[in-house]
């Protein structure tokens, strides 16, 4: 995948992470190649630049009543599932946010 579409596939992601930029101890970074936000060193929210899903870090069981209400699903790249990760195909704004948010508080404390 080119560089421009790896662009393009995040576009949605840094659109709604852009107001988390402005807050203490959040920075731009990459987790496994993917761009990523982390807080005070430490990766919470992700987007998968293939497919420009949302990635977020919560609690397992969050995640796994997350992915039975068909919020989500399995993080598994490369196949090995990440238990407190999940993503995200719908693109919608506040939901994304609210994601960010939960996985915000779940690292950050």
């Amino acid at each position: 995948m080119t560089k421009a579409n790896d662009e393009d596939t995040s576009a949605f992601f840094w659109k709604v992470a852009e107001s988390y930029l402005t807050k203490k101890n959040i920075t731009k970074s990459t987790m496994m190649g993917f761009p990523c936000l982390r807080v005070n060193g430490d990766f919470f929210a992700s987007c998968d630049r293939e497919k420009g899903n949302l990635i977020v870090k919560l609690p397992k069981d969050r995640v796994q009543e997350l992915i039975g209400n068909g919020v989500g699903q399995d993080f598994a790249p490369n196949g090995r599932k990440f238990k407190e990760w999940m993503a995200v195909e719908l693109r919608e704004e506040k939901l994304w946010n609210s994601l960010i948010d939960e996985a915000l508080v779940f690292v950050a404390k």
